[in-house]
This record gives structure tokens, C-alpha cells and sequence, in this order.
């Protein structure tokens, strides 16, 4: 099958040979027919597999006819991140080089006077990050009852950035006969929820099992210890065999990424760093400079996980093995991407073994090792080493005070103690003959000195930060409001006039 029997304009058509493909993927060749017919769909398939075009080629077939109005965009598309948005717009820039249609992008770091601009003249396809999207609409800039088409692409991402309240929102401002694209690599029960909601007897396309990796990408695990130097080492190792042309280096924290990409640095590598504390213009300056070869190694946080469409990857390297299984799949797919061969390397540490067998029971295969495998001993004593280290970070403050003082109260040499006065029999006249045993705990109390100042020769108020005497406390306590506690308020003090 050509893509000359989807159904696709002229037009489009044009765009696509002139792009050089000839054969749509499966996932393209049963989606666009559907979505040609105005049918909501609803679409699973391994990153890398065309999906962008699967929405992309109908949308320009269906807005070949009609024309916007200003801040009433005629389609919207959603997407998690601004790099995967601004890739969706350069696909729109490709496959309609023979149409006239406006495109607005609503992303962050953007300034809002230039996107204000592009939405009054009128924007036929949207293309939207929904934190941006929902600021416009907010600010009275943007309408969307004239939505024809809604995309909602990398939907599991966006579950994981927490935008699926922003999603619910953003349907409700939609009208209820729009056609909707819904596309996911994984299908998680919070993901069916949505689709039931929002999707009309969509037609449901599943090229491949969900959360599964594609055949062509060899996936196998490197053993390092949990020493972060060894496990640096470890990675340049990696990194300077031959057969690794350029590679995206995987972290989940961006702190990691700054000293990942400091250290590649200092030892020669040719690396640039990619997280989302970077501005818009210097993100896409790092891509750029990865996709056209400038730069040879992507060191990069989750940002870079998903859709990104940079064509010859030959390998992707995990430093950190993923928190969630899910984000495994999505990190391997940006090599052995179009047909290519891809290859996938997991540093994995004794503190890995657990998320581990998370991903391996995710894609329902396992993972093989390079080079020796791991001994059971070397597995156990990394296990015992992070409970030892975990029992000392997490002994409460409070015990070990409380083994402290119990030290100090047996310990009768210590100097800074005084004894324990002994409640022994005292003589006839003693006081402590005719009190109670209560009298007798409470008198325990060292005694004043005799030496002590006359309390004439004492000021009225102790020093700051010192204990108040009894007689201020007594003093305190015959003064004080009923139900005021021992502050009254300067406006009680005020004498009262009494008009005559």
C-alpha cells in the first residue's frame, strides 16, 4: 500500500513525495482512512513508528477547505512538551509547503505579544502546550468553540507532568461535535478513563502491544557499582567503543545532568547538556546541534524522552535506570527509529535490581548483560551495604538523644552531672520527717547557697534568655487577664472616661 490509497489530497500528496516517503507505516496506514472519514480515534504504537503523521496528513486534507477567524483557531493540538510541539509545527511546515493555512504555536518562553499577534489574524492549526494554551484563554485571547479537530498526542505524558485536570479542562471549552485524535505509546487505567470521557466510538488502532519496545533496538544491561566515579567511569567506557557514532545519555534529575555533563567535558567528550531548567532558545540550540552532528553526546533528563524525532541515533545510554517502567520505553525509542538499527544500554547498580524487574515484566522480555554478569555476592553485598546506610540516615534524632542522655545519667564520674541527693532517713528535728513523700521528690532540688546576693541587691527582671524567679512569676500570675493568658492588651490598660 502507497500512500496514494489513503485518501489523502493532491496536494498532500505532493508534499509527501517531495519529503521522500513512499510507504505510510501501520500505524499511518490504518489510522489516516479513519480520521479521513471524521471517525475519533484512538491510537497505540510504539514511539518512533510515524504517529505525528498519522494526524498530521489528514488534518491537511480535511483544512484544505474554509478559513479561520481571528482567535478562533479551526483544529488544536495538544502536546506535553515544547520541543515535541515545536517538532509537530515543523511537520506542518513540511507536509503543507502547497497550502496557505496560518500556524500558531503556544509555548513557554515565548514572548505572548508575537503569539497574540498570530491568533488575532487567525490560526487554522494550534499547536499548544496546555499551561500556555489555558494562559491565553485566561488573558480573553483565545475562544475555542470553533475547534473542528482536536489532537491529543503523548497522552501518558502527560499524565506523568500532571496536566490531565488541564486536559479535562481544556474539552469542556470544546464543543461536543469536534473530532478527536487521541494517540498513546502506553495505556495506563488513568489514560482509559480519559478515552471513555471524551472519546466518541472511537475506532481503536493498536499496532503493537502497549509498552512494548521495537525489535530492531538490541537492549542489554551494564554492571557498575553504586560508586557515582566507578559508575562515571564506567559510562566513558561505554562511550568510547567504536561502534557508538552519538548517543542521548539518560539521568532523572537535572542536577545529575549538570554533573554528568561537566565530567564528560572535563574528559574530552564532545557532550551538551538538555533539561527543563534550560530557556526555550537554548534547548532548541542544543537539539539542533545534536541533529545535525555538532554535538556528539545529548546528555539529557526525561525532557528528551518522548517524541523527539532525531532521525540516526545509533544509541541510548541509561545512567539512571527510569523511576516509572513506562519512561524505559519511551527513552529506548529515540534510537532504531524509521527502520533503523538501534542499540540501548541500562547501567544498572545493586540499587537497581528491583526497577529492573519492573521494566523487564513491562516489555515481557529480559534483558540480557553485556560482558560478565553480576554474581548473586555482588547483588547481596550492594543490598547490604544500602540497608546499613539506610539504618544510619534514618535513626530518629530523638532515640539517639535519648541514648545519649541514658549514657550520661550512669556514667556518676561525669563532672558536668551533678549527684543525686540520697533520700535517706534524716535525724528527728529534720523537716523532711513530717512531710510527704511528694515533699520529699520536690525538695530534692539543689538548695540556694547561702552566699547568695540579698534579694534587695537583684534587679526586677532576670537577663535575657535566663529563667524568670518565682517572685516574678507569682507577680505575672496576680496580674494577669482571665482568659487573656499572661499578655494583656495595651488598649485594656487605657483608663475609661465615663461621660457625665
Amino acid at each position: 500500500m502507497t500512500f496514494k490509497d489513503l485518501g489523502l489530497s493532491a496536494k498532500v500528496l505532493s508534499a509527501v513525495e517531495t519529503a521522500g516517503y513512499e510507504t505510510p507505516t501501520p500505524i499511518q496506514e490504518q489510522a489516516i482512512p479513519v480520521a479521513l472519514e471524521g471517525r475519533d480515534v484512538l491510537g497505540i504504537a510504539q514511539t518512533g513508528t510515524g504517529k505525528t503523521a498519522s494526524f498530521t496528513l489528514p488534518m491537511l486534507t480535511q483544512l484544505e477547505t474554509g478559513r479561520a477567524r481571528a482567535r478562533m483557531p479551526r483544529s488544536l493540538i495538544l502536546e506535553p512538551t515544547r520541543e515535541l510541539a515545536a517538532q509537530v509545527e515543523q511537520s506542518f511546515l513540511t507536509y503543507g509547503a502547497n497550502h496557505k493555512l496560518t500556524i500558531a504555536l503556544l509555548i513557554g518562553g515565548v514572548s505572548f505579544a508575537e503569539q497574540n499577534r498570530k491568533l488575532d489574524r487567525g490560526a487554522d492549526v494550534l499547536i499548544a502546550t496546555p499551561g500556555r494554551l489555558l494562559d491565553h484563554v485566561e488573558r480573553g485571547k483565545l475562544m475555542l468553540n470553533g475547534v473542528e479537530i482536536l489532537v491529543i498526542d503523548e497522552a501518558d505524558r502527560m499524565l506523568d507532568m500532571g496536566f490531565i485536570p488541564d486536559i479535562e479542562r481544556i474539552c469542556k471549552l470544546i464543543p461536543f461535535t469536534r473530532q478527536t485524535l487521541f494517540f498513546s505509546a502506553t495505556m495506563p487505567p488513568e489514560i482509559q478513563r480519559l478515552t471513555d470521557t471524551f472519546l466518541q466510538n472511537p475506532k481503536r488502532i493498536e499496532v503493537a502491544r502497549p509498552s512494548s519496545t521495537v525489535e530492531n533496538v538490541t537492549q542489554k544491561l551494564v554492571f557498575s557499582s553504586s560508586d557515582s566515579f566507578e559508575k562515571r567511569e564506567t559510562l566513558r567506557k561505554l562511550l568510547r567503543e567504536p561502534e557508538v557514532k552519538n548517543a542521548i545519555v539518560f539521568c532523572n534529575r537535572k542536577r545529575d545532568v549538570a554533573t554528568l555533563y561537566a565530567s564528560l567535558q572535563k574528559h574530552g567528550f564532545n557532550a551538551a547538556a538538555l533539561h527543563g531548567d534550560m530557556d526555550q532558545y537554548a534547548r532548541m540550540a542544543t537539539l539542533t546541534s545534536f541533529r545535525d552532528g555538532t554535538v556528539a553526546f545529548l546528555i539529557a533528563s526525561d525532557v528528551a524522552a518522548r517524541g523527539l524525532d532525531i532521525p540516526d541515533v545509533s544509541h541510548v545510554l541509561n545512567f539512571d535506570v527510569p523511576i516509572h517502567a513506562e519512561d524505559y520505553v519511551h527513552r529506548i525509542g529515540r534510537t532504531g527509529r524509521a527502520g533503523r538499527e538501534g542499540h540501548a544500554l541500562t547501567i544498572i547498580t545493586p540499587a537497581d535490581t528491583k526497577a529492573i524487574g519492573a521494566i523487564e515484566k513491562l516489555i515481557a522480555l529480559k534483558l540480557e548483560w553485556q560482558g560478565d554478569a553480576p554474581t548473586q555476592e555482588q547483588l547481596e553485598a550492594g543490598a547490604r551495604g544500602r540497608r546499613r546506610s539506610s539504618n544510619k540516615r534514618t535513626a530518629p534524632s530523638t532515640v539517639r538523644k535519648a541514648v545519649s542522655a541514658e549514657k550520661q545519667e550512669n556514667d556518676t564520674t561525669s563532672p558536668s552531672r551533678p549527684k543525686r541527693r540520697k533520700t535517706e532517713p534524716q535525724p528527728a528535728d529534720s523537716p523532711l520527717e513530717q512531710s510527704s513523700v511528694s515533699e520529699v521528690a520536690v525538695q530534692t532540688k539543689p538548695e540556694a547557697s547561702p552566699e547568695a546576693a540579698p534579694a534587695a541587691d537583684r534587679p526586677e527582671k532576670s537577663p535575657k534568655g535566663a529563667a524568670p524567679s518565682n517572685k516574678q512569676k507569682k507577680k505575672e500570675t496576680e496580674t494577669s487577664a482571665f482568659g487573656a493568658g499572661g499578655h494583656v492588651p495595651a488598649f485594656l490598660q487605657r483608663p475609661v472616661r465615663i461621660s457625665q
